[in-house]
């Protein structure tokens, strides 16, 4: 018997058809007390009968985890590789005197293992297995799972040959031989249809589609109809999702405030890949380790997505390196659960009680991620422009290039040319002026006419200045702010380091006030420019503190105004204002000019110069508003230089202890370096896991594709391949399929049509009284099963017989009603802008994910959180699922599209009843079905006819004529009564 075999498997009952008798329960347990019986004499194997029994009640104390070990006794590796302690604990070819068995049936409950308080004391059942074992030799076998994968003998049926389609259903067959069940009859054709386009599309098939299968007799017809399917583009969409899954994607960060993030792209790469038949190593080195292949492409960058789906925390305080390492742990504990199938994360803190895999082993993982440069943030991110946004940006760049150069030959030339008169006659610096400090600050005149400020330098003050000036008028106001020995630094400003924030300035003739019309300084401060000084604003000011080495020079502004006639006595007054915020910033030295000329002869080429500073602003702006339109995603990078990586111990990052390298767990294939100077990274890591030596990277994708189509896979604990984990249902089919899709090169769609076209899955799902007692989860394979859609598909099969499904693939995530306050518990109760137009009928996968607070029609019908991988959806079935669907927001216009759509068919209800059918189910009524749908409309008509209210509100129409709303009304409650069938939401 093979090493592989169940040991749940049911012996065979000779002369007995299970197919057409139901055995009485007396009659079963005798069958299986004398196969029980028989089984005695067996060869008893290590894997399917003795590791399970160590597994559940010995390896917690005595298996790979060497920190828990008790007495120095392994129970997980032979005696020869085991300490001399345990050289007495299995004897070979002696039960009585080995003492494992001597422990487990000791009568002293204080000497008897496993424990009394553990509560996992053996069965006699389990204890004559260990006997029987020991007394044939005591064997061990490398656990299943860990043995290189290698294509068994596709066995041969001649009594059922008809029936086999392809090697799957060989292997099927033989199991059910064995027991002596006959498979299942094959399903009707329009149940075929539609499971198949549920199972590779998730959309259910058209009418055009059930016509033409329906027409096609020809023997290829079926298959044919599979290949159309899988060219689909929303082929990518339904396989797509599921992939998603185990990629844990989101459109937000997570935690609490769990923020938006764009991501999207990744989430059609994957379609995309999908839909190319990207061979499934391809499809895993680029998302694992993409940017580390030589030039990578655009497409290679966005894969890299796949473990930038960690959360990121935005809350304040929280340190970044404590959940960049949680990242990391994520990606670490992700890589084995979607690739390997093991439940690495338990060696996250010891080694793994029951696999052996050690702590070292777990942090060797952990270095291929530990040196990714984003560090709890959303970068680093990839710029996505579109060929004609990438057009744009580069016609502004050369544009702004081409201004940038003109503008500075045309400065070099103001530079260079001779001025037409001396500037200095421009100016006149008035002599002997009044000044007076509002805080009281003193003032001394210096012989270069300027005036240094000393004494009280107050939290805010205002500087007074009157000048007597021989102008007429004034056209400009020049102010130099100037250094001195006695200043802060030496100033201009009063502050400590030398800065000062003139708020405002201010002119004033008599009774006239200046009207400023600009202002030009040499030099300002980052967010203090010198127009802030005539803005009006007291809060804001000009300032020149931008660097070390820009501060405590001398600086000068130009205040140009709207010409001001000087009264005949000459009288003109100057007020410098500077306000309390900072406090203490005002000027300590300064010189005022004024001027009467033309704003061109003061400022030399500043028409020219507004002209060029203008165009280079409105391009700025015109690039940046095109650049923030242009999608981006997040992706992976690594740092330039390894981090250093080391064994946390309780995995805590805040206690380091032993120095580690790249490295795989020693019980799979080995990973060398290809150079010893050279450590291994993500790349080698991602080629190791397709490698065709690797045991459990093709067994595990194999089993969760089968698992899709059947109610779940051929090794039930999907999730887990370890020594914990379910034995599988088929071995050698498993060990068949896996080989097969290795050595056709991953093909993704050659496995889905292998399965899909074998007899195995073409069977009908009717449940088969007979087998109940004997299979009653349908291990065997004996016939298929009903299965609840996924929860985006629930909608996405009203959207498509409704008529409104907008089949756009692809594109940012959409926002399709739901109820009001959804998002008032969480922490930012962001807003959900429901989408209007086409993007408001979108699959249900393109259904914006935010991590704290999903849809609540998808978290109704189990979509998973996603703030970790999940490889397996659970399905529930609440009444919860049935309120939903028949009265959540997003369904109501689903009802009233598809009662229009049967309105619109025809004038016949028998027409209009059977055409419902038909886009539902894709079978038309039996006679008992039009009966009750013909019933339930008459009865609708007359409760609508006599409450046009209740009418209008089903429409949704206020304004609707009482006889409209009416007929409107009654189809789409019978739409309504349809989609909520059990039928409609399950693939038969």
């Amino acid at each position: 018997m093979s090493a592989y075999s169940d040991r749940h498997a049911m012996p065979a009952l000779t002369g007995v058809d299970m197919s057409n008798v139901r055995l009485p329960s007396c009659l079963l347990c005798v069958c299986l007390l004398i196969g029980s019986l028989a089984h005695a004499d067996e060869t008893i194997d290590f894997v399917r009968d003795v590791r399970p029994i160590l597994s559940n009640h010995c390896y917690r104390c005595h298996g790979p985890d060497e920190e828990k070990l008790e007495a120095g006794l392994r129970l997980d590796t032979p005696p020869p590789v085991q300490a001399e302690k345990s050289s007495s604990a299995i004897i070979p070819g002696q039960p009585d005197t080995s003492e494992v068995v001597l422990r487990v049936k000791h009568a002293d409950p204080e000497l008897r293992m496993p424990p009394v308080e553990a509560g996992r004391a053996l069965t006699p059942a389990e204890i004559a297995t260990l006997e029987r074992w020991i007394e044939q030799g005591a064997r061990y076998e490398q656990h299943w799972a860990f043995r290189p994968v290698r294509r068994p003998e596709v066995p041969g049926s001649p009594s059922q040959s008809a029936w086999v389609r392809n090697p799957i259903d060989a292997f099927v067959l033989q199991k059910l031989e064995a027991l002596r069940i006959t498979p299942a009859p094959e399903a009707d054709r329009e149940t075929l249809l539609r499971r198949v386009s549920l199972d590779l599309l998730g959309l259910p098939p058209t009418l055009e589609e059930i016509e033409a299968f329906l027409a096609d007799t020809s023997p290829q017809a079926y298959e044919q109809m599979v290949d159309r399917l899988l060219a689909s583009p929303h082929y990518g969409e339904r396989w797509g999702r599921h992939w998603l899954d185990q990629a844990r994607y989101a459109d937000t960060n997570g935690y609490t405030i769990d923020s938006e993030r764009s991501i999207w792209p990744y989430r059609d790469w994957v379609i995309q890949a999908l839909n190319e038949d990207k061979s499934f190593a391809e499809f895993t080195v680029e998302q694992l380790a993409g940017d580390l292949l030589p030039n990578p492409t655009r497409d290679q960058l966005i894969a890299t997505g796949f473990h930038r789906n960690t959360l990121v925390n935005q809350e304040g305080g929280t340190d970044a390196e404590q959940f960049r390492n949680e990242a990391v742990v994520d990606r670490v504990n992700t890589t084995g659960a979607v690739w390997l199938g093991l439940t690495v994360g338990c060696a996250q803190c010891h080694n793994h009680k029951y696999d052996p895999l050690t702590l070292r082993e777990y942090y060797q993982l952990f270095a291929f991620f530990n040196s990714g440069q984003d560090v709890n943030q959303v970068t680093p991110t990839l710029s996505l422009p579109s060929p004609e946004q990438q057009a744009q940006l580069a016609a502004l760049d050369s544009r702004l290039r081409k201004v940038r150069e003109e503008f500075k030959a045309s400065e070099q030339q103001q530079q260079s040319a001779e001025p037409s008169g001396s500037a200095s006659t421009f100016w006149e610096t008035p002599e002997g002026p009044s000044v007076h400090s509002e805080a009281g600050a003193g003032f001394e005149a210096l012989e270069d006419r300027s005036w240094l400020v000393s004494g009280n330098n107050g939290d805010s003050d205002t500087y007074t200045i009157t000048l007597a000036t021989r102008l007429e008028r004034i056209t400009a106001v020049k102010l130099e702010t100037l250094t001195h020995a006695s200043l802060p630094k030496q100033g201009p400003g009063r502050a400590g380091n030398g800065n000062f924030v003139l708020n405002e300035i201010e002119l004033r003739t008599g009774q006239e006030t200046a009207n400023w019309t600009q202002s030009r300084a040499d030099h300002s401060q980052s967010g203090y420019p010198v127009e802030h000084a005539i803005d009006g604003k007291p809060e804001t000011g000009w300032a020149i503190n931008v660097s070390q080495g820009s501060m405590n020079v001398n600086r000068s502004a130009l205040f140009l105004c709207k010409p001001m006639a000087v009264p005949a006595q000459g009288g003109v007054t100057l007020s410098l204002v500077f306000g309390d915020k900072p406090a203490g910033y005002n000027i300590g030295r300064f010189r005022i000019s004024l001027s009467d000329r033309p704003a061109d002869e003061l400022l030399p080429g500043e028409v020219e110069k507004s002209h060029y500073e203008k165009t280079i602003a409105e391009l700025e702006a015109e690039r940046k508003k095109l650049q923030a339109s242009i999608a981006s995603t997040m992706i992976m990078r690594d740092l330039p230089h390894p981090r250093e990586t080391r064994v946390l111990i309780r995995g805590d990052f805040l206690r380091p202890a032993d120095l580690v390298i790249p490295g795989t767990p020693a019980m799979l294939n080995p990973l060398e370096p290809a150079h010893d100077d050279i450590p291994l990274n993500r790349l080698d890591l991602a080629r190791w896991l397709v490698d065709r030596e690797n045991p459990l990277t093709a067994r595990v994708f194999v089993n969760r594709a089968w698992s899709h189509y059947f109610p779940r896979g051929l090794v039930e604990t999907e999730n887990d391949f370890g020594m914990q984990g379910s034995l599988p249902t088929h071995p050698e089919l498993l060990d068949w399929l896996s080989a097969e899709f290795m050595e056709s090169g991953w093909s993704m769609k050659g496995l889905h049509r292998m399965i899909v076209t074998s007899a195995t899955y073409r069977q009908s799902s009717l449940a088969r009284p007979e087998l109940e007692e004997i299979d009653p989860d349908n291990k065997l394979l004996a016939r298929q099963s009903r299965l609840r859609v996924d929860a985006e598909i629930v909608r996405d099969l009203g959207l498509s017989v409704s008529g409104l499904l907008h089949p756009r693939i692809g594109g940012p995530s959409v926002y399709p009603p739901q109820p009001d306050g959804v998002y008032d518990f969480t922490q930012r109760r962001a807003n959900w802008p429901t989408s209007t137009g086409p993007d408001r009928y979108r699959r249900g996968m393109y259904t914006f994910f935010m991590r704290s607070a999903p849809h609540p029609l998808l978290t109704t019908f189990d979509t998973p959180g996603l703030s970790t991988t999940c490889t397996s959806r659970t399905r529930s079935n609440t009444p919860l699922q049935a309120l939903t669907l028949a009265n959540d927001a997003a369904m109501q216009e689903v009802y009233r599209a598809f009662g229009a759509r049967l309105r619109e068919r025809s004038a016949s209800d028998e027409d209009r009843i059977r055409h419902g059918y038909r886009l539902c189910f894709t079978r038309l009524p039996d006679d008992e079905e039009f009966a009750l749908a013909q019933s339930y409309l008459n009865r609708l008509r007359r409760d609508f006819a006599g409450s046009p209210e209740e009418a209008r509100l089903v429409m949704a129409d206020p304004d609707a004529k009482p006889e409209v709303a009416s007929e409107s009304a009654t189809w789409v409650m019978l739409a309504r009564l349809l989609m909520n069938l059990d039928e409609f939401i399950t693939r038969e």
